[in-house]
């Protein structure tokens, strides 16, 4: 890809302000011709500087999947990052502690989780994706920004590794234990956010692209068309998502969730500086 940007230079700047929860002017407001594309590359530099620091990618998250959404922060279209071991927080308790003091301006996200027993293939077949699917889970995602304020465009977000911050994942289901009516219980599923016992938002599972096997569909296919990219593989998951609106969270917050329409466990998560 021709470019005249430095893109090393961009990744390092981005991985300190990650490394240090500070935040930098956006990307796009300098640079008025850095593309997705270019993002994608910064992103894979600051992926491997991760990597060599020992971080194991367990997975991928995919972001604005909710086009509601994509006029409130100026974006057009799904993007994706990798998830860590050190970053996704699997459950061992019906109430987890999340501390949010190293976080960029957080925000609370609710998700649906997939892991794949098996390496998915690009189809527009549901029944196929769901094939390649071993376990189902909902997820709390916490989101930020290091860009004040939450202004950027879609590119920011990308080079910034999807605005990922961590991941909490719920009690997960094998997909033969919640019926036989999975992909349209993912598409009808309804998600109530709650936050100190008040209800803040309300979603459906069609927020995300119209389902979360519709969301993953889309970024199989969307990983199968960038070169750099590795496809995905047995053993990781995906978080596929928001089903509401993202909401900023304050610690000593208690925030809960609840599900009606598939049987996966709300989760309930204080926040801790």
């Amino acid at each position: 890809m021709e470019s005249n940007f430095n893109h090393h230079k961009i990744a390092l700047e981005m991985k300190s302000a990650q490394d240090a929860c500070g935040q930098i002017e956006p990307i796009t407001s300098r640079l008025k011709d850095f593309t997705n594309a270019d993002a994608y590359v910064v992103a894979q530099m600051v992926h491997d500087m991760r990597l060599e620091e020992g971080a194991v990618p367990i997975g991928r998250k995919l972001g604005f999947t909710n086009p509601e959404m994509w006029s409130i922060y100026g974006v057009r279209e799904p993007i994706w990052a990798y998830v860590y071991n050190h970053t996704v927080k699997q459950q061992a308790a019906p109430h987890f502690k999340c501390h949010i003091g190293q976080f960029a301006e957080p925000k609370i996200e609710p998700e649906i989780v997939l892991h794949f027993g098996s390496p998915p293939k690009p189809s527009d077949d549901l029944s196929e994706v769901l094939a390649s699917i071993d376990w189902i889970a909902h997820g709390i995602e916490i989101v930020q920004s290091h860009f004040p304020g939450w202004k950027f465009q879609a590119a920011d977000t990308i080079a910034d590794l999807g605005l990922h911050a961590t991941l909490i994942v719920g009690k997960p289901l094998l997909v033969t234990q919640l019926g036989t009516e999975v992909i349209s219980d993912l598409e009808n599923l309804t998600v109530t956010l709650s936050c100190d016992g008040e209800m803040r938002e309300q979603g459906k599972g069609s927020n995300a692209l119209g389902s979360p096997l519709k969301a993953v569909a889309h970024l199989i296919d969307v990983i199968a068309k960038q070169p750099h990219a590795m496809p995905l593989q047995k053993g990781e998951l995906v978080t596929t998502g928001t089903l509401t609106a993202a909401l900023p969270i304050h610690p000593g917050q208690t925030w809960q969730t609840n599900l009606n329409g598939i049987a996966l466990s709300g989760i309930t998560v204080s926040f801790e500086e």
